[in-house]
Formats: C-alpha cells, sequence, structure tokens
C-alpha cells in the first residue's frame, strides 16, 4: 500500500470512528469524531481558538482561548499557573481529554503572552482575575450542570476565590498543587524544602535574595537544579510545552504578585490566606497534592477535608507539574473523579 493510500484510509477510518459522551438526559450516546470537533464555527475556521472579550475597570480587552471537544455534560476551564505564566504547559491535557470525549479550554490569563498586556498593576488583583474568569465561564456557554474549573498553583487560588464567589455556577472544583495559605505555603520552603538543600548552595542563593540580586544569571543558575529539578517538575529534561510556558512568561506581572521565584512566595500574594473559608466551598472538590511539590501534600490533604464535598488525589512521583512528572496517576485520577462527579456519585 502506498503511503497516500494509507493515510487516506486512516484519514476516513478516523472520521467513521466514535466515542461515548453523557448527553442531557444522563445516557450515554456515541458521536463520531468529526461531530466532537464540530463547535458550529463558521467563516474561517481557527482550530477553536476565540479571542474572548472582557471588561476590566480600566478598559476592555480580549484574552486567549482555544476550545477542545464537543459535550454539552461536560467543559472544563484549565487555569494555569504564574500569575502570568501561559496555557503552554497544561497542553498535556490534549492527550487524555478527548479520548473522554471530555469538553475543555485552554486560556490565557489577561497579561500572558497570547492575550491582551495591559501594563496598568492595578488590574493585577485576585477580584479582579475572578471576574474575568467569570466573564470566560459566560462566554463559552457552561454553568452549574456543566463548568468545571481546574486550576494548577496559581490557577488554584484563582480557582478556589472563583469558587467561593461563583460556586453556584459550577459543576466541580479541581485544585491542582496548590495549598490555601500563602505564609503556610513559605513556612514550607524554609522549614522542609530549604532544609533539603545543600547547605552552600543555600547560603549562595539566600545570600542573593539578601542583596535583592534576582537578576544575576547565577540565581536561576542555583534554583533550576536545586530546586526546580527537584520540585516543579522532575523530568530529566523538561517537556517542550513546560519550555515554552517558562520562555513566555510575563516577568513583570510574576515578580509583583508571586515573587521572584518559586522558592516561597511574596508580593502581592503573601499574605493571602484563605484557608478558613474553604468550609464554605460545597461544590464538589478534587485537591490534588504531591509528594515533591513545592506545596505540602499533606497541607492538600487536610484541604480536602476542609472543604463540604471534597476528594483527595495522592501523586507519589510527582512534583509541582504532577500532570507532567507523575503523569499516569494525575490524569487517572482527575478522569475518574470527573466521571464520577458527572454520574451524580
Amino acid at each position: 500500500m502506498s503511503r497516500s493510500i494509507f493515510i487516506f484510509t486512516t484519514l476516513m477510518f478516523l472520521a467513521a470512528c466514535d466515542m461515548k459522551v453523557k448527553v442531557d438526559d444522563g445516557s450515554e450516546k456515541k458521536i463520531t469524531v468529526d461531530k466532537y470537533f464540530n463547535y458550529g464555527d463558521t467563516g474561517v475556521l481557527a482550530a477553536g481558538i476565540h479571542m474572548i472579550p472582557v471588561t476590566t475597570p480600566v478598559g476592555n480587552f480580549k484574552v486567549w482561548t482555544k476550545r477542545i471537544g464537543n459535550n454539552s455534560r461536560i467543559k472544563i476551564l484549565l487555569l494555569h499557573g504564574g500569575p502570568a505564566m501561559t496555557h503552554e504547559y497544561m497542553e498535556c491535557f490534549e492527550s487524555f481529554f478527548p479520548k473522554e470525549g471530555f469538553e475543555f479550554y485552554e486560556y490565557d490569563q489577561l497579561g500572558s503572552y497570547y492575550s491582551d498586556q495591559p501594563t496598568d498593576s492595578s488590574l493585577w488583583t485576585i477580584p479582579r482575575f475572578v471576574e474575568e474568569v467569570e466573564q470566560v465561564r459566560k462566554a463559552i456557554g457552561a454553568d452549574q450542570k456543566n463548568f468545571y474549573v481546574l486550576g494548577n498553583s496559581w490557577g488554584g487560588i484563582l480557582a478556589m476565590e472563583y469558587a467561593l464567589k461563583y460556586q453556584s455556577n459550577m459543576k466541580g472544583l479541581i485544585v491542582s498543587n496548590m495549598v490555601a495559605s500563602a505564609p503556610e505555603y513559605g513556612k514550607y520552603a524554609e522549614k522542609v524544602l530549604a532544609a533539603q538543600m545543600n547547605p552552600g548552595v543555600l547560603r549562595e542563593i539566600r545570600d542573593l535574595e539578601k542583596r535583592k540580586d534576582f537578576d544575576n544569571p547565577r540565581y536561576m543558575e542555583l534554583l533550576l537544579p536545586n530546586f526546580y529539578h527537584e520540585h516543579l517538575c522532575r523530568l530529566k529534561e523538561w517537556p517542550d510545552p513546560v519550555q515554552r510556558s517558562f520562555k513566555h512568561v510575563n516577568p513583570v506581572i510574576y515578580t509583583m504578585m508571586q515573587g521572584p521565584s518559586e522558592f516561597g512566595i511574596s508580593g502581592r500574594l503573601a499574605q493571602w490566606d484563605i484557608k478558613s473559608q474553604l468550609q464554605n466551598i460545597s461544590v464538589p472538590t478534587l485537591m490534588i497534592g504531591a509528594k515533591y511539590d513545592t506545596m505540602d501534600p499533606k497541607a492538600m490533604e487536610e484541604q480536602s477535608k476542609l472543604v463540604k464535598n471534597g476528594s483527595y488525589l495522592y501523586c507519589p512521583n510527582g512534583s509541582h507539574l504532577a500532570m507532567w512528572d507523575d503523569q499516569k496517576v494525575y490524569m487517572d485520577g482527575v478522569i475518574k473523579w470527573i466521571k464520577k462527579i458527572d454520574t451524580g456519585n
């Protein structure tokens, strides 16, 4: 068989393939792949990418989103970390969610690489980001019957804050690798993670921090092998989507809110703490922790008990980006939980 005939045959086979998804009456329905990827778009097709308009106190802007899939029962919005990283490191979900028939959205928050990047510093507050997420929800047509929010790291902060205000519009909440208290995060970084470092390396890092010499190339030279590769992503070679996300970070917003690195937290988020408010979250919630995470996995487990309807997923080989370095445990757990919530169990 020639290569061209083989490719044509493969494409015809894929077009005829089907998958099972839940429909509104709760039954399973087989849909063809072409229907799963049919979003009803007209004109020039752009692979599900839309620039969604958002209104802010200082003007109107647009944020980048990419839709994958068509499922009226399950719409998942992915909230990336940072602040001001990008959706790119969350592209790994493309290898898993379509197989399950989930509809999901990659999304660059305002100020991130693929979205508008205004410079007014008053925009970079949690309440303003929460309102942005609500506007995105409305734009994608999600509601309390089908809307799931999955936030990682800073995205987990945003997801919890969104749920505290708008959980009536949600079906489920997934908080991936983010504790509910920045001061507790700082203590864990200082007392546990820093204590695991080579003392000489730690002294040099602390000296650079004391002098606020964060732009010194030596700072990242020390953090990358001794902290980032231990607690952020433990894969020997970081995947291309992770590399691109770090390359495209907006350093002004990131430093303003998070601080100069993932080694502890400073900036506007330094005193953020909603641990006492978790009891007010009643929407089904999955907390995800990992053994080597920058966040204390025991704190993540505790949070799953503080919310009213919580579950806990532990990734024994994972770090802060457990969706990459403990991928099977992470994805299997997330998918199983979403299906459980979808069926009302």
